[in-house]
């Protein structure tokens, strides 16, 4: 396989891209070169860390970047929310492009139910991850 830049997008690049970045950075082949960025750049949200952990996966040492921290080169563009769909720049390189519509799980407050919206979305982009990679 040739070289990939995978690049997810989001607009605060704290909780879906992050989630997908350390799916990917899991699942991916050999070649594949993940990123995640965000359009608006905040922090990585704990429950984000906790809901990866249930799975096995520590994301925790992944921080929030911006776009101008990573590839303008990238090969696969994936959106992961309607913000970032519409002010993400164009990538016209890329090969690829997907917007995957994803509630934002860090907007429900409650306690057991933001942990069950971070889990819901997460096993969503699980899903849509292992889909992506297998296509790469």
């Amino acid at each position: 396989m040739p070289d990939v830049n995978l690049l997810f997008l989001c607009t605060g690049n704290s909780a879906r891209s992050q989630m997908a970045e350390g799916f990917a950075r899991h699942l991916a082949p050999a070649g594949v070169r993940v990123w995640s960025a965000g359009t608006q750049p905040s922090i990585l949200h704990p429950e984000a860390v906790r809901a990866m952990r249930e799975r096995g996966l520590d994301i925790s040492s992944q921080r929030s970047k911006g776009l101008d921290e990573v590839p303008k080169d990238a090969d696969v563009v994936v959106t992961l929310c309607g913000d970032a769909a519409d002010r993400c720049p164009a990538y016209p390189g890329a090969r690829l492009r997907e917007h995957w519509d994803l509630p934002d799980p860090a907007r429900v407050e409650s306690g057991r139910e933001s942990a069950k919206a971070f889990r819901t979305v997460r096993d969503d982009i699980e899903r849509r991850v292992r889909d992506l990679v297998s296509r790469l």
